[in-house]
């Protein structure tokens, strides 16, 4: 099975190809540029250095969130149009799941905490034990995050993880030990974990997680 994947949840992102399970090629997108600018540019880049055509696609995997609102529209966008053209399924993957799976490796044992920079003084935040969720993600300050962790061991990643160092330090002693990792080829990987066990979409059913309501939700609210 070949698996095209797209992160688009922080400044950067990244695409990747997974081919049976192994990352073919995975490469991170030029941050100076938005997505609407690099977008499907990048994708069809990853084709082109794995010399896979883009009919050799089984199935499309996106990253649904958290992130930039604009982000996750472009990405999410773009792959849906490119499975609908393509007639091929489209999965929808958590960023903090992903975050969760690269950290893994590197727990020991211990908690995961996922944090994406939600800028506005919070971030975007799970929490993970033993390969599972076990506090859904929300959106707060990380004084507010950290308050409910307490002292149990804790390994943090994901780019507000990398923004918030000097706090998690003062409150835990922990820092984040690979706090920007690239996504998409995890991403692909839990895609094919979904299409393996039935769980596939069209490409239309997919939807961003946000996690924050928007600012036009908010506007709208207090016109109201």
């Amino acid at each position: 099975m070949v698996i095209l994947a797209l992160d688009t949840t922080t400044p950067a992102g990244s695409c990747a190809l997974v081919a049976d399970g192994v990352v073919v090629k995975e490469e991170g997108s030029d941050e100076s540029q938005p997505p609407a600018t690099r977008l499907p540019l990048d994708l069809m880049n990853v084709l082109d250095r794995a010399g896979v055509s883009l009919g050799q696609v089984d199935v499309f995997a996106v990253a649904t969130g958290p992130g930039s609102f604009t982000g996750l529209r472009i990405g999410i966008a773009t792959m849906q149009g490119l499975a609908f053209a393509a007639g091929k399924p489209l999965i929808g993957v958590s960023a903090l799941d992903a975050l969760a799976q690269v950290a893994q490796s590197e727990s020991t044992g211990h908690r995961i905490a996922t944090w994406v920079d939600a800028w506005r003084g919070e971030v975007y935040a799970a929490l993970y034990e033993g390969g599972r969720e076990i506090e859904s993600p929300v959106v707060a300050r990380p004084e507010d995050v950290l308050a409910r962790l307490g002292g149990t061991p804790t390994l943090f990643t994901g780019d507000g993880a990398k923004s918030y160092q000097q706090k998690i330090v003062g409150a835990m002693g922990r820092i984040a030990t690979n706090p920007t990792p690239l996504l998409a080829g995890t991403i692909a990987v839990i895609g094919a974990r979904a299409v393996a066990r039935g769980d596939s979409h069209a490409p239309h059913a997919i939807r961003p997680l946000y996690v924050r309501r928007t600012d036009a939700e908010l506007a709208r609210d207090s016109r109201a």
